[in-house]
């Protein structure tokens, strides 16, 4: 009888034994398949760059554009956008002598992906590091765009290179749409259209003595015509990139932008106003821009912008 009953144990456990052998290769990755998935992963690496830090003195590096995103891999580091730049990052150590290697990612708003590899030196040789500078001298790499909500499905890079493009070319393309005052003039030069994204080119003149600190600039649907009893309806729209900093206009000077927007149309009863207002001044400018004027935009891709 004892027998019996141990054989019976003995059956069952061996069966037991076979169910979750066989549950647990059904759930597992055979080798060959790890390897494979480790070579594709491999071929699209992002290659870190290495850099220094110590816990006396501050690491600084520029980037190409304004800074988006910033993660830290450990606590041995700290960081941050530098005050009033929205390009530059401080880097220093937050403990002396760490000897793990760590690491810090950047992702910057023209959409490029950074990787750094972090070692900790009492006495590094370079303190600033200029990533144009880097990018300039090395041979033309791939771009890893990281997309945005805000801009869609268009990637940042080429979306940057069309901002930079319309800039630098400084084509005037629209004549009727401008203002002057107070020695003053504000004109819209062009706008250009790519994958259902507006380009608003703008230029501020300042033909007299006094600058003209810039304070905001508001872009508003509003009704071509409002009477005093009727309230005035306004839509205000949020440029989604700006190609520089709004600035002040030294005396004799003239400063231009480019002004990234979604795409839309207006009916028959509504302009586009774009004002531009002088902080502590009343200087303001505005002008209107009419629905013919969205309809005729230049696409983007005719004047060969972007490559």
């Amino acid at each position: 009888m004892k027998y019996l009953i141990k054989s019976l144990l003995m059956v069952t456990f061996l069966a037991i034994f076979t169910i979750q052998l066989h549950a647990q290769q059904q759930d597992s990755i055979p080798p060959a398949d790890t390897l494979t998935t480790e070579s594709r992963l491999k071929t699209g690496r992002v290659e870190p760059y290495w850099l220094t830090v110590t816990y006396d003195k501050t690491t600084h590096i520029i980037f190409p554009s304004k800074i988006r995103y910033v993660d830290l891999g450990s606590e041995n580091l700290i960081a941050g956008k530098a005050d009033e730049a929205e390009n530059v990052l401080r880097v220093k150590a937050a403990v002396r002598n760490f000897e793990s290697e760590t690491n810090f990612s950047v992702i910057t708003e023209d959409g490029r992906f950074y990787n750094f590899d972090v070692f900790y030196s009492c006495c590094p040789a370079t303190l600033n590091y200029d990533v144009q500078k880097m990018l300039q001298i090395q041979e033309k790499e791939k771009v890893n765009d990281v997309l945005f909500e805000d801009l869609g499905s268009n990637q940042p890079s080429l979306t940057q290179a069309a901002l930079k493009a319309i800039y630098t070319k400084n084509k005037k393309l629209l004549k009727h749409i401008g203002s002057f005052s107070f020695g003053i003039s504000f004109v819209l030069k062009g706008i250009y259209i790519y994958n259902g994204k507006y380009y608003f080119h703008t230029e501020l003149r300042n033909e007299t003595s006094v600058p003209f600190p810039v304070d905001f600039m508001i872009f508003k649907i509003a009704d071509k015509k409002t009477s005093k009893r009727t309230a005035v309806q306004e839509n205000e729209l949020i440029p989604l990139r700006t190609y520089l900093p709004l600035t002040d206009v030294k005396n004799g000077r003239t400063e231009r932008n480019v002004f990234l927007l979604d795409q839309f149309t207006l009916a028959d009863d509504k302009i586009l106003v774009i004002e531009i207002f002088e902080k502590n001044g009343g200087r303001h400018q505005r002008v209107e821009v009419e629905n013919m004027d969205l309809i005729h935009a230049k696409p983007v891709t005719d004047l060969k912008l972007i490559f």
